[in-house]
């Protein structure tokens, strides 16, 4: 098994033992994922004070539903990253949130974990067929998944962007 598949079991693990009420496990993923996940927080936020505090809110989150993970449909990760952006967008969209540029120099303070060569290969392995994929469709379907996941708008937002019902 590579590193990362190595950190992966590690993550599963460690969620495995908070699903179980491990409090020392929550210290372990945090250790393990905060870097990341901050970085979604800070890049949907552009604030340092709004993502910490929609970061917190993720491990709240995460204390809460640990036990609803699972290892068959979503790798540790990619599970944590969706409540970081769902938070993230969920903050901003409630208005408070004052809209302003990220300065330059906020952004140096967000340490950057370089993936490894390897993950960096897969990862573009994975893109392309993600992009075969969605050339595949017509350009709606297409511009919907993009503004979707890419552009944080709600499914109900694109329907009425587009004139068409919800559903």
């Amino acid at each position: 098994m590579n590193e990362a598949g190595e950190a992966r079991a590690r993550l599963q693990a460690a969620m495995a033992r908070l699903a179980a009420g491990e409090r020392a496990a929550l210290e372990e993923i945090y250790r393990a994922t905060r870097v990341k996940l901050f970085g979604i927080c800070y890049r949907i936020l552009g604030d340092r004070k709004e993502a910490e505090d929609a970061l917190q809110d993720v491990y709240v989150q995460l204390w809460q539903r640990a036990d609803r993970y699972d290892p068959q449909r979503a790798s540790p990760i990619s599970w944590l990253a969706t409540f970081a952006r769902n938070r993230a967008i969920d903050r901003l969209r409630s208005g408070k949130l004052r809209q302003s540029a990220v300065e330059l120099d906020e952004a140096l303070g967000v340490a950057d974990a370089a993936p490894l060569a390897d993950s960096l290969l897969i990862d573009r392995e994975r893109r392309a067929r993600i992009h075969t994929c969605l050339e595949a469709l017509d350009a709606n379907q297409r511009d919907s998944i993009r503004d979707a996941f890419l552009g944080a708008r709600t499914y109900a937002e694109l329907a009425e962007a587009q004139g068409v019902p919800l559903g």
